[in-house]
């Protein structure tokens, strides 16, 4: 890159990172500081929409690498056609576009221009780009950008960057293979790890669940144990009001039996009275 090349690149941006407001007279000022082809070429520079504004913010902050990173894991869990592994990174660039455009709205809020939906959606889709296209990576990375990114179009990412096109990806070329070997070794003994973690935890709640019913059985035994000693100690109390009963009802029943006979023998005397009367007469 020449030394013209280099200074345009770095006014584009920083007069790109300033917020839009500022842009325009900020531009002119640096383009007469300037002076020259490059100070001709700096006044020509567009002003950024907002989104790619906060992008700009966003690639300075060093928010971008993480996406970046994840990009490529993306492609190598399709070379390795890992499902599950797709499945899992999916779900994990989801969250990281999500998280990333919130930050770049907040960037953009905290240096005095908010986002409206319309741009928070641009930044979202922009971010994505970075995510699953290398060559829109480069572009977005440079933190120069003059308008969105969104992969639905047919726009080559290279016109939204203002200054010089870098050349392919932001990241080294394609691993050798010896390295993509050692990454793929990673990534099994990863998916391994994570199934071992999965295992264990689901031992870890089945023990959970087998002490908590070991808990809630031994407490039931112990209260029907406490009823069973209640209800000996009241079976022993029944017994032996039952056994005294009885001997009432025989003591009862001996009493009936004397009073008979008692009321028998007085009958007896009763009708020998009445015969002596009657022989009196």
């Amino acid at each position: 890159m020449s030394d013209a090349a280099a200074l345009l690149d770095a006014a584009a941006a920083d007069l790109l990172a300033l917020p839009p407001a500022q842009f325009t007279a900020a531009r002119n000022a640096r383009a007469e500081e300037v002076g020259g082809t490059v100070g001709r070429r700096i006044a020509k520079l567009r002003k950024p929409t907002l989104a790619a504004w906060a992008v700009n913010l966003l690639a300075r902050d060093g928010q971008l690498g993480e996406a970046v990173e994840l990009s490529q894991a993306l492609r190598e869990a399709q070379d390795d056609a890992d499902a599950a592994e797709m499945t899992r990174l999916g779900r994990q660039r989801r969250q990281l576009v999500a998280a990333l455009a919130r930050r770049a709205a907040d960037l953009a809020a905290e240096a005095g221009a908010p986002l409206s939906a319309t741009m928070r959606d641009a930044v979202e889709k922009t971010v994505n780009a970075a995510i699953i296209d290398p060559h829109a990576a480069a572009m977005i990375l440079t933190g120069r950008l003059v308008a969105s990114v969104d992969l639905a179009d047919d726009t080559d990412p290279s016109t939204a960057v203002a200054g010089s096109v870098p050349e392919g990806a932001p990241a080294a070329a394609a691993p050798a293979r010896d390295d993509l070997a050692q990454r793929r070794a990673r990534t099994a003994a990863e998916r391994a790890v994570r199934e071992a973690e999965r295992a264990r935890s689901d031992a870890d709640r089945a023990l959970t669940g087998a002490k908590t019913r070991e808990a809630t059985a031994r407490e039931r035994a112990d209260r029907v144990r406490e009823r069973l000693e209640s209800l000996r100690a009241e079976l022993a109390r029944v017994e032996k009001d039952a056994a005294a009963a009885d001997a009432a009802v025989d003591a009862a029943e001996e009493a009936t039996t004397a009073a008979r006979e008692t009321a028998t023998a007085r009958g007896r005397d009763l009708d020998h009275a009445r015969a002596a009367l009657e022989e009196t007469s």
